[in-house]
């Protein structure tokens, strides 16, 4: 039971990051084009606690992945990665106003139905 702990923390915390930093770029501008504009992009987002919390997050993530694939092979464990995209994918529609369509419905329908399939 404890692996799929390690996998639901590994879940939790990429997901958190990711809509984290959709949240937080929405603050600053477009990414810019001319390396130097973009080297001071990099050092303004990075100044933001909250996106400096999505990179702790991803760090965390790593740690908890480990723990989990010292439980499980990584054929197994691995597809249980993927449900991060179905909670991205509701998240951000309800946060973000993003769109839900009927293909991403069924991606998500496939993305689950694959999961069962290589867990079994």
């Amino acid at each position: 039971m404890i692996g799929y702990i390690y996998i639901f923390l590994t879940l939790l915390l990429t997901t958190y990051g990711q809509l984290i930093l959709k949240w937080r770029l929405q603050f600053h501008e477009q990414f810019p084009v001319q390396f130097r504009q973009q080297m001071l992009y990099f050092l303004k987002v990075l100044a933001d606690p909250y996106v400096l919390s999505s990179f702790a997050a991803a760090f965390l993530a790593s740690l908890t992945w480990i723990a989990a694939l010292t439980r499980f092979d990584l054929s197994y464990a691995y597809p249980f990665t993927s449900l991060s995209f179905i909670v991205v994918l509701i998240l951000s529609y309800l946060l973000f106003n993003e769109p839900f369509t009927l293909n991403k419905l069924v991606g998500v329908l496939l993305i689950i139905a694959g999961v069962y399939i290589a867990a079994k």
